[in-house]
């Protein structure tokens, strides 16, 4: 059974930086068709924000492009989100996903419903003030 571990999140001023970390058990990051962090805010629906697939290759929301990246570690069975040029708009709780299964095209993992089969993490609180 994948168990996911987020750590890293915090309360920041608009402009900084910030790096959360997923760590997997349970089975190898790299053997997951794809990875991604997820984010909610109370009241909405939980949005995918960015997505890396086995082979690397990634997506992001439009809201993120340019200022997050995602990565992983496979020595170190790790997810990462490098999050920079924090607004607040970003205030949320980030979720980690082992995104099952695999979906058809990455985007669909930011553009559409999390699927009810992802493993998730217990989430990590990111606050950001103006």
């Amino acid at each position: 059974q994948v168990q996911l571990v987020e750590s890293g999140g915090g309360s920041v001023q608009a402009g900084m930086s910030l790096k959360l970390s997923c760590a997997l058990s349970g089975g190898s990051i790299s053997q997951q068709p794809c990875m991604a962090w997820f984010r909610q805010v109370p009241g909405k629906q939980r949005e995918g924000v960015a997505a890396i697939d086995s082979d690397g290759k990634t997506a992001y929301a439009d809201s993120v492009k340019g200022r997050f990246t995602i990565s992983k570690d496979n020595a170190k069975n790790t997810l990462y989100l490098e999050m920079d040029s924090l607004k607040p708009e970003d205030t949320a709780m980030y979720y980690c996903a082992a995104v099952q299964p695999r979906p058809l095209h990455i985007d669909v993992v930011i553009i559409g419903r999390p699927s009810p089969h992802n493993y998730w993490g217990q989430g990590t609180q990111v606050t950001v003030s103006s």
